[in-house]
């Protein structure tokens, strides 16, 4: 069997994908608008060594693979590929590389990672603390976030927001909704002209400055990313919003300050690990002022029956180490331990599919930008993890939850109106 006939046959024939391969044979409906490009054996190296999507993604990143058309597409006609191989596909998969010497040598020889994959030091079940103790924490955060500021204004857009927008309506710009996502939180908080805002793990400072020059709040954000915090400095002090916005380079628990009227937490408590999530809301709870509010803003898993962690997944591996989701029943509970009132949740996980759509093609826009900038392999997981994360919030395999609470005064009284005033009408 050639081997272009070799991956269809564990890809699906129903694909609707074509599939070439460096011995010339080809397979699959010609002319597709998706193609599979087996460009070395090395590809079934990977394969045989980690079949399923890990050996798919280390052949993609390495470019012994190659994926032409869009690539949301191609992995949603692939979708059979993307979950564990089952045996029989693995049976194929073996007598099809045993059968042609030169995939037989290229599966003997166990190539080493791509260096765009981090293998994550393994902690003790015992020890929460240890996988998220503040070194470690601001590894992780590095690895991710200071890849180049330049290539997240091309892949994000001018609002540099790389959290889940809220499209106010279909036709809305990625702009618009990032704009809207940022004044959304900012009506659910309370923000009013004088008040005091802390926004935990702040990225390029879109909510510090979104709150300063709308509203009038004194904003302080903080991230563990050095390029971002060197990002969002220079854009607050061009926009002439010092004296209001601060964005620091800093631990969110090394955070002094207290009797803050709102903090928002938008995108950090993936990082946050779920053995410190009570930890993690007690000290948000403990920076406001009777009356404050937090929005916090995450994924998080459909249901409670997958592991919060697959530490040898596609994104642990390449994109997010350390991450981990949990349900929104369980953040909500967290929370509530706490001492939060939890008064309004909502869902948000078509909002996500949406705004990784405009980040897929801003990507494919700046494409050779990008190659230039971060280098090939990292530029392929970029696509790669956006256009399966696109996948997985349109399937529901992950969505995106906002949760609101309240700390209360001694007496009881939340301060809250009696209905939510936050969401503005919309036609439709």
């Amino acid at each position: 069997m050639k081997l272009a006939e070799l991956f269809e046959r564990v890809m699906g024939r129903d694909a609707q994908v074509e599939f070439l391969a460096y011995d010339d044979s080809r397979a699959g409906p010609a002319g597709a608008d998706i193609t599979v490009n087996v460009r070395s054996p090395y590809a079934i190296s990977y394969l045989a060594h980690a079949p399923g999507p890990i050996g798919l993604a280390r052949a993609y990143v390495a470019g012994y693979l190659d994926i032409d058309g869009d690539m949301y597409t191609a992995l949603y006609r692939m979708q059979s590929a993307l979950g564990d191989l089952t045996w029989s596909d693995k049976r194929t998969l073996l007598r099809g590389i045993v059968r042609d010497p030169l995939l037989r040598a290229a599966a003997l020889t166990r190539l080493e990672p791509p260096p765009q994959e981090v293998r994550s030091e393994r902690v003790p079940m015992l020890s929460g603390l240890l996988r998220h103790s503040k070194s470690r924490d601001a590894k992780a955060i590095s690895h991710h976030y200071d890849v180049s500021n330049t290539f997240y204004e091309w892949v994000l857009g001018p609002s540099m927001a790389y959290t889940c927008a809220c499209y106010p309506a279909e036709d809305a710009t990625l702009e618009q909704a990032q704009f809207h996502k940022f004044d959304l939180v900012s009506r659910k908080i309370g923000l009013k002209p004088g008040m005091r805002l802390l926004d935990v793990g702040c990225g390029w400072g879109g909510m510090v400055m979104h709150a300063a020059r709308e509203y009038g709040v004194k904003a302080l954000g903080v991230t563990l990313s050095k390029q971002q915090a060197e990002w969002a400095q220079k854009a607050i002090a061009e926009a002439g919003l010092s004296e209001l916005a601060e964005v620091r380079h800093l631990d969110y628990r090394d955070v002094s300050e207290t009797d803050f009227d709102a903090v928002s937490s938008i995108g950090l408590t993936e990082h946050i690990g779920k053995g410190n999530l009570p930890a993690y809301f007690a000290f948000l709870y403990g920076k406001l002022r009777p009356g404050g509010r937090l929005l916090n803003h995450c994924i998080t898993r459909p249901d409670d029956a997958q592991p919060a962690i697959r530490e040898d997944g596609f994104i642990n591996r390449y994109v997010f180490p350390d991450g981990e989701l949990e349900g929104p029943g369980h953040l909500v509970s967290k929370m509530h331990d706490a001492g939060f009132e939890v008064r309004h949740e909502e869902n948000l996980r078509e909002h996500y599919a949406k705004t990784l759509t405009g980040w897929c093609d801003n990507l494919d826009d700046h494409w050779d930008e990008a190659v230039a900038e971060v280098g090939e392999g990292t530029a392929r997981v970029w696509r790669l993890y956006m256009a399966g994360s696109r996948l997985g919030f349109e399937l529901n395999w992950i969505q995106l939850h906002q949760v609101l609470g309240v700390k209360l005064h001694d007496d009881g009284r939340s301060d809250m109106p009696l209905r939510p005033a936050f969401e503005p009408p919309f036609a439709g």
